[in-house]
């Protein structure tokens, strides 16, 4: 979770340009979230100039840096820039949900709710495919919400997308409550029932925006390939008691990756470790690879490098233990005892 005070912020960005001049290979996914972090620190012009840094390097997600470098100039006050970027990037028409989520809920911020809606429904018309199926991307999926959204405040009638919108959301409020445009005269009522019943659905749209918050943040889970967990073992055999086997090592990722998907939390992965790797961050750490409390920061670091798949695999993926099954005739099946 992303740290609360500016200060932390502006911390956690220096922390995250150390590591990416250290892992080159991954500098784009460390600077993303630097930029993330200075913009939340409200240093938006350093922040630019990590986008800017990135365009010119050939990125592998051009369209989404884009994005994210118009909603950030438009927010310090250079509109007509930004919107010349935004017109680029739906001109370019991105195959990925990403960056037309960031247009569109920059536009719903900034009070252009037509052209939200328009950018909205243009990039449904594009990614969602006619059979309107349930295993979107969580991209999309969240696209679709903001467009119902912004749908909502324009009065417009549901369509089949706000419909889809509706059947995927997993909340406990139903979308069309959580983006009533009546809501906000319930935050002056003297009754003490609407101001529960509405502090419920704020409850509910939190989880929604710390869900758009650790978009780049994924909570990420161990998988060490069973050779890598053997030498890890013969290494150091304190570790014996967090993996006692490697079948209850797969087994404990799948059901710790269901017990979190039940508690609501978004996001989530497996990142592939590796001996060498490990003992790099052990020691970067300044403490011995021996220290289970070491784990799950490796695991972090390593989702915050962009080394985190997916959880669960798409349809008729392969499972992500590498056994070579299907993930449904796999893990995907009942966790196994």
């Amino acid at each position: 979770m992303r740290p609360d005070t500016p200060a932390a912020h502006a911390t956690e960005a220096e922390r995250l340009l150390r590591t990416a001049a250290r892992y080159p290979e991954d500098q784009e996914p460390l600077l993303l979230q630097a930029a993330a972090h200075l913009e939340l620190a409200g240093e938006r012009p350093q922040a630019t100039a990590l986008y800017d840094t990135l365009l010119s390097s050939s990125p592998a997600s051009p369209h989404l840096i884009r994005a994210l470098k118009a909603a950030n100039l438009w927010e310090y006050g250079h509109e007509p820039e930004a919107r010349a970027i935004i017109e680029g990037v739906r001109a370019s028409a991105p195959a990925d949900a990403g960056p037309w989520e960031i247009v569109v809920e920059t536009l719903e911020s900034h009070d252009e709710l037509e052209l939200s809606e328009t950018f909205a429904t243009e990039a449904a018309r594009l990614l969602v495919p006619e059979s309107a199926p349930t295993d979107l991307p969580h991209a999309t999926r969240s696209l679709l919400a903001t467009r119902h959204r912004v749908r909502r405040m324009l009065a417009l009638p549901h369509d089949d997308w706000d419909t889809l919108a509706d059947t995927l959301h997993t909340g406990d409020v139903p979308l069309d409550e959580l983006h009533d445009p009546k809501r906000l005269w319930s935050l002056g009522s003297s009754d003490p029932a609407e101001l529960q019943a509405e502090i419920i659905r704020l409850r509910s749209e939190l989880g929604s925006y710390r869900t758009a918050l650790s978009r780049p943040f994924p909570v990420a889970v161990l998988h060490w390939p069973e050779a890598e967990l053997d030498e890890l073992l013969a290494s150091y055999p304190e570790l014996e008691a967090e993996y006692p086997t490697y079948r209850a090592h797969l087994t404990d990722i799948e059901a710790s990756l269901r017990e979190l998907a039940a508690a609501g939390t978004p996001n989530l992965g497996i990142v592939p470790a590796t001996v060498p790797s490990y003992e790099a961050f052990a020691a970067s750490e300044s403490t011995s690879p021996a220290n289970a409390s070491l784990l799950p920061q490796y695991a972090t670091t390593l989702a915050a490098r962009g080394r985190a798949t997916a959880w669960p695999p798409a349809r008729g993926a392969g499972c992500w233990c590498g056994s070579g099954n299907a993930y449904g005739e796999c893990h995907g099946g009942e966790v196994q005892e």
